[in-house]
This record gives structure tokens, C-alpha cells and sequence, in this order.
């Protein structure tokens, strides 16, 4: 196995599944570079459906160099209401051309507003506002610049292959492409992006409140400079570190780190170390702990790969989970209400389904309800979560820390089209999923370049 960047392994991602040196080269020069498309799943109503009993107004927007949460909170000042009256079922990067549904609360469609970098249209009215989930999932075309070897895509993509083995697929057919070969597979970590690029603490802050340690998580996001962001930032941060003096911290703190400064006013008034973590919005409140879950899955799968456990198939012990029935071919996403424990003997017919694209292996996303599976898998789990001195029980927490739990797929194989000029990635992938793992696995270069 290859290690993986350093950057990478600070958030659970320990190795490659390719061993094949990559193309080097960096995404994102232009947004035009990264396109992203959610692949909707929200029922709407005519615009013109009666607000009373429709209050949400549902608009699908294409944005470019917007990052979810910073557009959500223009749309919501530019309308003079509560962020909290703009929703959205999936956050996308800032540095990228992207493509998605937002409901908003109490609008007319004739009240929508015009945003710089962003084009934005009717789509409907719905009974709810979209929920993190609600899309299938999203379609990915990316370019690299400046690739140094791009002929090792193909090294990469066979090294793939045969990670994936004959059962590696996200849809519920065979992972075959037109050529009636496997596709490539990869773990299905939790991406970079999850913890912070450039400064990866998400998952600090999320551990933090698990273990009801408040000022830990309102230092480890105030504090914890980072050598690849701004040298004022740093610098910001190790002053809040050295003193503590709040009041004159603002003074310090560059303008563009506004939740730091929010922070820092509510802890100059006199705010806990809880009231100052709270001031962030609720969808980022439940980030924090979603990060920890993530931290802990991509631990659990980096384990898996170094004892040798196969990811296409299951072993004694393994939890199962049956693909959604009526999910788009190619973009299928494992069923919560269909799961198999795997006994040693349901291991071989649980085999064939894998094989066939119609049953996923998964690992826990640890929360209050988590049952852990048995055999080695279950000793994988326990281990890690018994190093991050956690267990399912510290996931009941007030408000929107609490988290219930739940598993995820531990391989992902899209299919996935390569062309040559330029380096060029064309690819689906199931909600939740990230492009960079994908595509990490090609480059094999520094997280920042991604």
C-alpha cells in the first residue's frame, strides 16, 4: 500500500489503493475547470401553487466561486430574513462552477433577487424546505492543468480495478463498462474538503463536544493556526492562544474570519465557551460532530486496508446494506431498511450480491444508535473508536450536536470517462461522495491542489 499525503492522513486517510505513481498536475485554475450538478430528488409544485399550504419557494441556482453556506446568507440579507429561512440539500466548493436547489421561506417568486455570479430560476413550491439528502447525487466534470505524467491515468485506472476487484460499482448493475471490464474503485473516504483544506480541524472541534469539552472546541476553531493559510490569520491565532483577551483579539482578527469574530464578541460579552461554539449556525453546529463520524469512518477504513480485508466483498462480521431499488443506474446509494448482518454462512451468497452491484459492505458512521458489526470488522470498529476515547453513547447531545448514527458504503466505483486533452474526468457519483477521492488517487499530489 501508499501512504498517503500527510495533510491527508491528519483526517484518517492512511493510504492510496493505487500504487502507481500519478499525474501530478492541480484542479481548480478556473472555476469553468470543476463543474458540479446535483442530480435533483425533490418533488415541487407550480410557482403558482397556493403559499398558504406550499411556503417553500424552490429555485435552482448556478453559481460560480460561491461557496453553500456564503451564498445562502447573501440570498437570505438580500431578502431581509433569517439564514435560517434558506436551506439546500448538499454544500458545494467555492472554487468551482456549481449547480443546485435552494428553498427559501416566505418568497414570491417575483421577490427572488439578482446575485453577482449567479443565475438563479424559478423552479417551484414544495410543503418543506430540502434537507441534507435530498438529491441523488452529483455529476462531476474536471479538468487538470499542467499534468506532469498523464499517461499514468491508465496505470492508475488498472491498479483500480483491481482495488475494485469484479464488484466494485455505485449503481445497481455490475461494475462493468462498455469494454466489459471492471471499473475503477476507490475507498469511499470522506474527503478533504470535510475537515478544512487548509487548515483540517473540524473533526477537532467535533471530538471536542463529544467529549463535553467546550473549550477545547471553541479554542481547537479560534486557535490551531495552520502553515498553509494567510500569515495574519496565523498570527490571529496564536495571539487568541497566547492570551486569551478576547476584546483585544478583535482587534486582530482579520474581518474575513467572521465566525471567529462572531465567537469573540460573544465571549468579550461575557458568553461560555458553549454559547461562543453555538453562535454558528445550526447546518454547521451539526458539521462539527458529522466531521468527527467521518474522521472515525475514514480511520476505520484505513485500518481495513492495512489488514488486507477486501472492500468488494464481505467478510464474517460485516454489515451489509442492500442498494435503494429505484435509484438511477450508476448513482445508487445503499438502503438504511435493507441491511444483512454477515454470518459465516450468508458470506458467500452476500458475496454474489456485491458482485452484482445489488448490496454494498459498509462501516458505521458512529452514532447513539450504532450497533458495531462482529468479527475483525467489528474489532476494527471498536478499536477505533475505543483510541478516540468515544463510544455511541457520547453522541446524545443537546440541540444540533446530537447524531444518531448511521453506516455508509465502504467503496465507491463510478463510471468513470478519462480523456487526454486536456486531462479531463467525467464522472458520477451517489450523494455524500466526493470527487477528490477520486481524483486523489490520479494526481497523487498535495491535498491543496485538489
Amino acid at each position: 500500500m501508499r501512504d498517503a499525503h500527510e495533510l491527508e492522513r491528519a483526517v484518517g486517510m492512511e493510504y492510496y489503493a493505487s500504487d502507481s505513481d500519478g499525474t501530478g498536475g492541480r484542479l481548480r485554475d478556473s472555476p469553468s475547470d470543476f463543474r458540479v450538478t446535483e442530480i435533483e430528488d425533490f418533488d415541487t409544485q407550480p410557482a403558482d401553487a397556493n403559499p398558504d399550504d406550499y411556503p417553500w419557494l424552490v429555485v435552482r441556482a448556478r453559481l460560480t466561486r460561491w461557496d453553500t453556506n456564503d451564498f445562502a446568507r447573501e440570498l437570505s440579507n438580500r431578502l431581509q430574513m433569517s439564514r435560517e429561512r434558506v436551506t439546500w440539500a448538499g454544500t458545494k466548493d467555492r472554487h468551482a462552477v456549481t449547480t443546485q436547489l435552494f428553498a427559501l421561506r416566505g418568497v414570491d417568486p417575483e421577490d427572488v433577487p439578482d446575485v453577482p455570479d449567479a443565475d438563479i430560476d424559478v423552479v417551484g413550491r414544495a410543503g418543506r424546505g430540502l434537507q441534507f439528502g435530498d438529491l441523488t447525487g452529483n455529476e462531476f466534470r474536471v479538468v487538470v492543468r499542467d499534468p506532469e505524467n498523464p499517461e499514468q491515468a491508465d496505470a492508475v485506472s488498472d491498479d483500480l480495478r483491481e482495488f475494485g476487484a469484479d464488484g466494485a460499482g455505485s449503481g445497481p448493475t455490475p461494475a462493468r463498462s462498455g469494454r466489459d471490464a471492471p471499473r475503477p474503485a476507490v475507498p469511499n473516504y470522506f474527503g478533504q474538503q470535510r475537515f478544512g483544506s487548509k487548515r483540517p480541524i473540524t473533526h477537532e472541534v467535533g471530538l471536542a463536544i463529544l467529549r463535553g469539552d467546550w473549550e477545547g472546541a471553541a479554542m481547537a476553531y479560534l486557535g490551531s493556526p495552520s502553515e498553509y493559510e494567510p500569515e495574519d490569520s496565523q498570527d490571529a491565532r496564536r495571539f487568541v492562544e497566547d492570551t486569551r483577551d478576547w476584546q483585544a483579539a478583535l482587534d486582530v482578527f482579520p474581518n474575513r474570519l467572521r465566525y471567529e469574530r462572531t465567537m469573540l464578541h460573544e465571549l468579550a460579552d461575557g458568553g461560555s465557551f458553549r454559547d461562543a461554539v453555538e453562535t454558528f449556525p445550526s447546518n454547521l453546529q451539526r458539521l462539527f460532530v458529522n466531521a468527527a463520524q467521518s474522521y472515525a469512518f475514514n480511520r476505520i477504513v484505513s485500518e481495513r486496508m492495512e489488514r488486507g480485508l477486501p472492500f468488494h466483498e464481505p467478510v464474517e462480521g460485516d454489515v451489509v446494506w442492500f442498494a435503494e431499488s429505484d435509484a438511477p443506474e450508476g448513482v445508487a446509494r445503499p438502503d438504511p431498511g435493507r441491511e444483512q448482518r454477515v454470518t459465516a454462512d450468508r458470506v458467500e451468497v452476500m458475496a454474489r450480491h456485491c458482485a452484482r452491484g445489488r448490496a454494498f459492505v459498509t462501516a458505521p458512521l458512529v452514532g447513539t444508535d450504532t450497533e458495531f458489526g462482529a468479527g475483525e470488522p467489528g474489532e476494527i470498529e471498536r478499536s477505533v473508536l475505543d483510541d478516540l476515547d468515544l463510544e455511541p453513547g457520547d453522541f446524545d447531545l443537546p440541540g444540533d450536536f446530537d447524531s444518531a448514527g448511521t453506516r455508509r458504503a465502504i467503496l465507491l466505483g463510478p463510471d468513470l470517462e478519462v480523456d487526454r486533452d486536456p486531462l479531463t474526468f467525467e464522472f458520477a457519483l451517489p450523494s455524500g461522495s466526493y470527487a477528490t477521492v477520486v481524483l486523489r488517487e490520479y494526481l497523487k499530489t498535495s491535498p491543496l491542489e485538489l
